[in-house]
């Protein structure tokens, strides 16, 4: 398996369609976002679209976002648009691209990245912990926002 970045790719538009194929309605949202080539307007000019592919095989997908669906400005960057296909499920796939936005990340000077979620328990076993705040989303509803430390832990 390899890790692609969407905007670094000569065929956006086909992994746009494969993200479509995903049976989340996020995920068809942000293969709509791709197509219209609106993303990068919605959520910042450096946004990134991170593919981990299994040959020619989409598996899992997230961005990593100056802006996601909560809207302080005072955090960034965000993990956003986490999905994994269920066939992959349970092999922590995700870690895979949380773990390479965690780097970018660093490599472009940010120390902490962000993510808003529902889920309780899910980012906490990819080293994101609780911040204790609960912000109001894009939706309308209140969502938990977890952090993690971008640097590497030292052995």
């Amino acid at each position: 398996m390899k890790i692609i970045r969407l905007y670094e790719n000569s065929s956006p538009l086909i992994w746009a369609e494969d993200i479509a194929k995903s049976d989340w309605r996020a995920g068809q949202y942000l293969a709509e976002l791709i197509s219209d080539n609106r993303l990068r307007e919605l959520c910042g000019e450096t946004t990134e679209v991170l593919l981990l592919v299994d040959d020619d095989r989409l598996v899992s997908f997230c961005t990593l976002a100056e802006q996601d669906e909560i809207t302080d400005t005072e955090l960034k960057p965000w993990i956003g648009f986490v999905y994994t296909f269920p066939e992959y499920r349970g092999k922590r796939c995700i870690g895979k691209l949380i773990d390479y936005a965690c780097n970018l990340a660093s490599s472009q000077g940010y120390d902490t990245i962000y993510v808003s979620t529902d889920q309780k328990g899910l980012y906490e076993s990819f080293g994101f912990e609780y911040t204790g705040a609960e912000k109001m989303s894009i939706y309308g509803e209140m969502s938990m926002i977890y952090k993690r430390s971008t640097k590497k832990e030292e052995a």
